[in-house]
């Protein structure tokens, strides 16, 4: 009897394995991501996410975790609104998948940047001290704490910014400032550049663009 309990305890095992391993999601695929991105992203962000209007951010080498939460942040969830509110974006995610996104993320993860480079010496040198050493005096934090200290970011966590257009990081902190962009988890960059003024965002958009 014991023996029985024993072989079919064994079966129930390997059902179980096998109903988790069917319901785990598949792994993002690259090539399929490649296909879509070539159809609905292409046009702002060139077929390699090296885009090349400053309006659209380069996404080239981004960190896929990243990618992914921003793909499904333009997306309305279950009766609620966007996280992350753009019209464009909304339009181009509206048709996606949760695969789909997944896979469009995995493509422009795989990709190599070509990064910007920084053009005004002295503003890059202010926007070098924030970013290293943030500005204690009115709380502003260290960017280099969280995105790295050459701008690579952290997996998982926190986004590559080292090469971006200034101009679409200026935009994107001043919204963030302004909280027209809300979905940074805990609030945290709406609470960094709540401290900043435009000529320490322009600092801090233009060194970054150096960063390699």
């Amino acid at each position: 009897m014991s023996r029985l309990l024993a072989y079919a305890a064994s079966a129930a095992a390997l059902l179980f394995a096998g109903i988790a391993e069917a319901q785990a999601p598949a792994k993002p695929d690259a090539a399929k991501g490649q296909a879509i991105a070539s159809q609905a992203c292409a046009a702002c962000h060139a077929a390699d996410g090296n885009s090349p209007v400053a309006a659209n951010p380069k996404l080239a080498g981004q960190i896929y975790e990243y990618l992914h939460k921003q793909l499904h942040d333009f997306k309305p969830q279950a009766g609620t609104k966007a996280k992350r509110e753009n019209a464009v974006m909304a339009a181009m995610v509206a048709n996606l998948s949760g695969p789909d996104l997944a896979d469009v993320a995995a493509f422009y993860a795989s990709q190599i940047l070509k990064p910007e480079v920084a053009k005004d010496k002295e503003l890059a040198a202010l926007g070098q001290k924030i970013y290293r050493g943030g500005n204690a005096a009115v709380g502003i934090a260290a960017c280099a704490g969280c995105h790295g200290p050459a701008g690579a970011g952290i997996p998982s966590q926190y986004p590559r910014v080292a090469g971006q257009f200034p101009e679409y990081v200026e935009a994107q902190l001043k919204a963030f400032r302004a909280g027209t962009r809300a979905n940074d988890p805990n609030g945290m960059m709406r609470g960094v550049v709540a401290r900043m003024n435009d000529r320490e965002i322009q600092a801090v958009a233009e060194y970054i663009a150096g960063l390699r």
